[in-house]
């Protein structure tokens, strides 16, 4: 596989001590590769059921807190899948496959329905704005978070680029903050231009928490509505809030 084996290292340390060297590389890379996928594929299934009980009405969050009470329920949860491996090792094994004559019906499904969960929350923020009343067209949307996952800087592979890609596909004004971020990394790497500092308050028809990062956890309720007009949209990616006091959330 095409693929560093950096991030295997101890894997396959510990293998060729136990079972010698001849095999060792390829199968520490393949364990490291379905460790990920494994991980993407359950992340799948959650977003699968998210987009179901949403049609439902069902709360999800509410849905996976029942089902948690069953000891051997395995507590994943919907969301973007990005970053360097999650979102990145599936594709390894995907390309394989396919080059020995396999077609992997389930890791590609699990990849389709990862890869749309931005488009689908940004459909979504759309949705509730015409429910409010809000002219959708040059909307200011406030997207908080920018990195693929809470309280670090990585970038790579963010799928919150495909949140705000999509938004601006519907002719919204779209701000993205995140304190944690270098904003010329954010525009060298995805041509957008974030803010520097905290956005204004009252100014946004619509707010989407992306990331969980500890400072919006910190702002509560009160301090992520205020960034809104009377009246705007607040759509919870990573449920940070208590249930009800966003309009949406997957």
């Amino acid at each position: 596989m095409n693929h560093s084996i950096f991030g295997a290292s101890y894997v396959a340390a510990t293998y060729r001590l136990v079972n010698g060297p001849p095999q060792f590389i390829k199968v520490a890379e393949a364990s490291k590769v379905i460790e990920n996928t494994q991980r993407d594929a359950n992340i799948a299934l959650m977003n699968e059921f998210a987009l179901i009980f949403h049609r439902l009405g069902i709360d999800t969050h509410e849905v996976l807190a029942a089902a948690g009470s069953k000891w051997n329920f395995l507590p994943f949860k919907p969301g973007l899948v990005g970053g360097h491996c999650i979102g990145v090792d599936p594709y390894y094994l995907i390309q394989k496959a396919q080059s020995v004559g396999y077609y992997p019906d389930i890791l590609l499904a699990c990849r389709r329905i990862n890869d749309a969960m931005g488009r689908h929350v940004a459909a979504e923020v759309v949705k509730l704005l015409i429910k409010k009343g809000h002219a959708v067209a040059k909307a200011r949307v406030l997207v908080l978070g920018f990195t693929f996952k809470e309280n670090c800087p990585d970038l790579r592979n963010t799928k919150v680029v495909d949140i705000v890609k999509a938004l601006q596909g519907y002719n919204t004004h779209v701000d993205v903050y995140d304190p944690w971020i270098d904003v010329t990394e954010a525009q060298l790497e995805y041509g957008l231009t974030c803010l520097k500092q905290p956005p204004q308050n009252g100014h946004y028809a619509a707010i989407v928490l992306a990331v969980g990062h500890r400072q919006f956890v910190a702002l509560g309720e009160q301090g992520i509505k205020a960034f809104g007009q009377s009246g705007a949209v607040i759509y919870d990616v990573k449920s940070m809030l208590p249930m009800g006091a966003a309009d949406g959330r997957l």
